[in-house]
């Protein structure tokens, strides 16, 4: 068996790659960069890993996130792989211990954060140790345009050339447009890379958008359904955060919160509570989960909209990571509109930008902020919309979001499609969605009798129509390419070179309306048909995982559980098939879970005698 292939069972529990692994592999195997943009869950960190194991040296992880380097080194030792971290929760003693070991070659993976490499000590021990890969996650931070741009992020390249001898390098991040793809080469000094992006696609995850009036209320319910599953609450403030969690714990839920104006102190307590599941419920601002590798979230769900697509695919993607059926819920209210406004304009200035950029870098967030805003009003397809703002083309009905599985029917709107265009052609493509709508609805107001807008042609023209209406169908011409909202302080609509086919009359639109309110049929949280055997082998990992003081989720992904239950395996050959068990965990559980579901089916072949 190739190499490769041994690893990713031996170590994994996998037979096969995910889209895209295999290739990155391959390059950083031989000996070449690569620039890898994969959506969360999707197993980056895999194709930095396998390397590391195949090479005669180790891999250098750096990465901003203490929490992913605590629970990656953590699930790798349970696997059998030699790794370790270094980073501020360690003891100068503690981080004098693991730089010994580097030089000894006792490793296979070290984790750590950018910070950390302008310390000339930790320096020293990676240029007298043999480092083979630098993997760099998060590799978005090194961009300014990236929405989360880290100053430290650029002295990356600079270590990397002052290395003995320089090893191969891999950028790893979740979202990157093409501009800060070009960065991440640029900036950390690629050479000539490899570049994967994959699909950005998570089939699994199930995507709903719900407009309630009492956001707090349907919360509450959305809770009740889910009881004793895993998820995150997201908030975009810290009092949100207080307060939605109060109200969680008054009403019995077992919640804990996060945010940053806690102590560290209380920060990890609230983090180690959820991973080791000794609370099931997470409410946090985004402060929380960059890092979070816990496979067993089953929904998230986000109290309040983000800022941007960026950050809502990526928070929203951390449930569902060992591939099991997930759910991600967006509670929008308009009002949450104005609160990400004003988190954008009173966000802290980047003093390393001059004010012409960040004049520019505040645009392209009110710009993101618009697109965030259309996906949450939108009747297409969620996840078609996502996949096309990144750059993918997607059309069609996925049969799997809360606007495919609501009652839509096509509507033709090239009348109102007409309308709206040649309003903004005779407003001369100077203005935005509010005045092109007030236009369009008569608004006897005294800024459009100013400048005279009552006089032309098209005002009025759609004054049968609800203003929520006629931004619905700007938003729709927009989401189709019919117009475009340019960057600016003032964001204006203008044609685009699709527009004019609509105004001579040669092509239709047509947008989805609903027809009846949507079904309250529940959906499937992918519960296997045997729960009691699952629940006696959650059990079982419970207790196996508080002896080897890990979180459950460690032991065997609830998804592994569900394939236990489904193909009942008696023998470890049995076992090995499924996926996510590796040679080390049936070493060390193997024995433990086969009894338990041995017991199951004398149990049952004893009742199947008594019955006849």
């Amino acid at each position: 068996m190739e190499e490769k292939y041994r690893i990713l069972k031996e170590y994994f529990g996998h037979d096969s790659f995910r889209g895209g692994q295999e290739e990155i592999i391959d390059a950083l195997c031989a000996q070449r960069d690569v620039v890898c943009v994969m959506p969360t869950g999707a197993g980056k960190s895999m194709c930095y890993q396998i390397p590391a194991l195949i090479s005669g040296g180790a891999a250098l992880v750096i990465s901003p996130l203490i929490s992913l380097m605590h629970d990656q080194v953590m699930a790798l030792i349970q696997s059998g792989v030699k790794a370790a971290y270094i980073n501020s929760s360690l003891s100068p003693s503690q981080s004098d211990k693991v730089m010994e070991r580097m030089r000894q070659g006792c490793y296979k993976l070290i984790y750590a954060a950018p910070e950390r490499l302008s310390s000339e000590r930790f320096r020293a021990a990676c240029a007298e140790s043999d480092i083979s890969l630098v993997a760099v996650d998060e590799a978005h931070c090194v961009s300014q345009w990236g929405q989360d741009f880290r100053p430290s992020y650029l002295d990356i390249e600079g270590f990397i050339s002052s290395l003995p001898k320089r090893p191969v390098v891999g950028a790893f991040t979740a979202t990157a447009t093409e501009n800060v793809r070009g960065d991440i080469v640029r900036l950390l000094g690629l050479r000539d890379p490899f570049c994967v992006t994959t699909g950005f696609d998570r089939p699994n995850l199930f995507f709903s958008v719900m407009s309630p009036t009492d956001k707090t209320g349907t919360l509450l319910s959305l809770l009740r359904d889910r009881r004793g599953r895993c998820g995150i609450v997201y908030c975009s403030t810290r009092l949100a955060v207080e307060n939605v969690c109060a109200l969680l714990c008054n009403k019995g839920f077992d919640a804990v919160r996060y945010h940053a104006g806690m102590t560290e102190d209380e920060r990890k307590r609230s983090q180690d509570d959820f991973v080791y599941d000794r609370a099931s419920v997470m409410v946090a601002t985004n402060a929380f989960g960059m890092g979070i590798d816990k496979s067993n979230v089953s929904f998230v769900i986000h109290y309040n909209m983000p800022k941007d697509l960026e950050s809502y695919y990526q928070e929203a993607g951390r449930a569902g990571r060992d591939g099991s059926e997930a759910e991600c819920i967006l509670l929008y209210q308009p009002k949450d509109v104005r609160t990400a406004k004003f988190l954008i304009e009173h966000s802290e200035p980047n003093e390393q930008l001059s004010e012409r950029e960040q004049r520019e870098l505040r645009l392209r967030d009110e710009t993101r902020l618009k697109y965030m805003t259309i996906y949450s009003t939108t009747n297409d397809c969620l996840r078609a919309f996502l996949l096309r703002y990144f750059g993918e083309n997607q059309t069609g009905s996925c049969g799997k979001c809360s606007n495919c599985l609501l009652h839509y029917e096509l509507m033709d709107i090239t009348v109102d499609a007409q309308k709206i265009l040649s309003c903004v052609v005779r407003m001369r493509e100077r203005f935005g969605s509010k005045m092109v709508c007030d236009v369009l609805r008569g608004a006897n107001s005294e800024r459009v009798r100013s400048l005279g807008f009552d006089k032309l042609s098209t005002y009025g023209i759609m004054k049968e129509r609800s203003e929520s209406e006629v931004r619905s169908r700007i938003n729709s011409l927009i989401t189709q390419g019919y117009l475009e909202q340019t960057d600016s302080d003032r964001p204006i609509l203008r044609l685009t070179k699709s527009s004019g086919a609509v105004l001579r009359g040669e092509e239709r639109i047509e947008t989805r309306v609903l027809k009846e309110p949507p079904s309250k049929k529940g959906k499937s949280d992918g519960a296997p048909a045997d729960s009691a055997l699952y629940e006696r082998l959650r059990a079982l990992r419970l207790e196996l995982a508080k002896k080897a003081s890990v979180p459950a989720y460690v032991v065997f992904t609830d998804a592994a559980l569900r394939e236990m239950c489904r193909s009942l395996p008696t023998t470890e050959e049995e076992l090995s098939a499924v996926n996510g068990v590796g040679r080390v965990k049936i070493d060390r559980y193997g024995k433990a879970f086969l009894d338990e579901i041995r017991a199951e089916l004398s149990q049952r072949k004893q009742g199947e005698t008594s019955g006849e």
